[in-house]
């Protein structure tokens, strides 16, 4: 099996998320991400999906369905950047980010760094003692280098004290491969 930055991510999750906890996939796309969080945490867990369009849900929503794992999953269309509308205590295990554009659609529809940024925080927020985040940065493309930076830059300048950041970079793949991140909260 080749390594790749799905890989590295799925491996992580899986690692640290149980049955029975909360979780929160940032950048739902076409579902694979909500549907592996909603089997790894069960029937006793949940499972916040976002994305910003309709398209998405409707896809996330038909292979949930098809694989049975609907009842523990709520799809929001709306911005990563408003969880803290949707969640409000800091009981989450989990949140999974793919920064990039929906797979097999409008390339001019993708995250921003604004947003992005904005989003992260508002997870370190949320999250629980000993929780993660798992983020995939597709670098490339208009927007990808510019928010690739933006998230180094932020990420960065975490306290250490609180945060634990491990980067994970395909050195010798050409055509700028994928980046994985992952936050351990400390405290």
């Amino acid at each position: 099996m080749k390594i790749n930055t799905t890989t590295l991510a799925k491996n992580f999750i899986k690692e640290n998320v149980s049955n029975g906890d909360i979780v929160i996939d940032a950048t739902m796309g076409r579902g694979n991400d909500t549907l592996f969080l909603s089997q790894l945490v069960g029937k006793d867990g949940f499972v916040y999906a976002f994305d910003i369009q309709q398209e998405a849900i409707d896809d996330t929503k038909t292979k949930l369905i098809q694989n049975n794992s609907y009842n523990n999953v709520s799809l929001i269309l709306d911005g990563h950047e408003n969880m803290d509308k949707y969640i409000k205590d800091n009981n989450v295990s989990c949140v999974v980010f793919n920064f990039g554009y929906l797979p097999k659609a409008n390339h001019n529809i993708c995250t921003k760094p604004d947003s992005s940024i904005l989003a992260i925080q508002k997870s370190l927020q949320i999250l629980k003692k000993k929780g993660v985040i798992s983020l995939c940065v597709y670098q490339g493309g208009d927007t990808g280098f510019e928010e690739k930076e933006a998230i180094f830059n932020f990420l960065k300048d975490l306290d250490y004290n609180k945060y634990t950041v491990i980067v994970s970079e395909f050195f010798n793949r050409p055509n700028y491969p994928p980046i994985h991140i992952k936050i351990i909260k400390e405290i």
